[in-house]
């Protein structure tokens, strides 16, 4: 795991000091459609990525460099780090760079306007993070004619890619059209390399209801063949001592 900065440092090393940092300023900014797209983005890694330590979050600052406002994507994802186990310390609250020693594998924002920025300041931004994938989401296309629109860090500077698999993190994303907390639409999802959704918890706990209900199903088909046979058996094992033949010495 990447060792976290504030941890062990000499004199000579110079970390901001976080109790001058804005770690949360309690303005609400999100609309319906994207708080619900964050929460299925960062519920199902979370449901199904048991493998290694990571962070997704929605809406949580990145410091990224001494004397500069933090950035808030609308999601990240950062692999071998994990939340700091006092997290309400101020210098816990957020992800400094400095903290974790790293930048996000993955950043994305979901377009619900014009006014983000998206494709100028917040690009510029992430490039200089080095962050390994830059995903804008425009579902209403407020920004042109593409929905989804992937940057891959290639050297210094990011690239237009029109693969969808992330082959730096091992995931996809994909569209899928179907319900989540009572909503059906069209919604933006992790996937595997088969292309198959990373489950949500509840996907998870319905599949497995529906595999036990199927086993069990199973199980008493299978009770019930055999009970028939028994029976069979024991109908020809009659006919054949009324014909005067032992069943047990054929």
């Amino acid at each position: 795991m990447v060792e976290q900065l504030l941890d062990k440092v000499d004199d000579d090393y110079y970390i901001p000091d976080a109790n001058l940092l804005i770690t949360e300023d309690d303005t609400p900014v999100d609309n319906f459609a994207s708080a619900k797209q964050q929460r299925l983005l960062v519920s199902s890694l979370y449901s199904s990525l048991e493998s290694q330590p990571f962070l997704v979050e929605a809406n949580v600052g990145i410091y990224h460099t001494d004397g500069e406002p933090a950035i808030v994507p609308d999601v990240f994802i950062s692999f071998d780090v994990q939340t700091p186990e006092d997290w309400w310390k101020k210098q816990n609250r957020c992800y400094m760079m400095w903290k974790f020693g790293k930048s996000p594998e993955v950043v994305m924002e979901i377009v619900s306007n014009r006014e983000g920025e998206e494709l100028t300041k917040k690009l510029q931004i992430y490039e200089r993070m080095k962050a390994n994938y830059y995903l804008v989401y425009d579902p209403n296309q407020e920004l042109g004619a593409e929905i989804l629109t992937i940057y891959k860090l290639v050297g210094r500077h990011y690239a237009k890619t029109e693969e969808t698999w992330l082959e730096d993190i091992n995931l996809g994303v994909t569209f899928w059209q179907g319900e989540f907390e009572g909503r059906r639409d069209t919604w933006l999802r992790w996937c595997h390399q088969d292309g198959t959704v990373v489950a949500t918890g509840d996907e998870r706990a319905e599949r497995e209801k529906l595999e036990k209900e199927a086993a069990k199903r199973l199980a008493e088909s299978e009770k019930l063949e055999k009970e028939d046979a028994q029976k069979r058996a024991q109908l020809l094992a009659q006919k054949l001592r009324e014909l005067g033949i032992d069943p047990d010495s054929i």
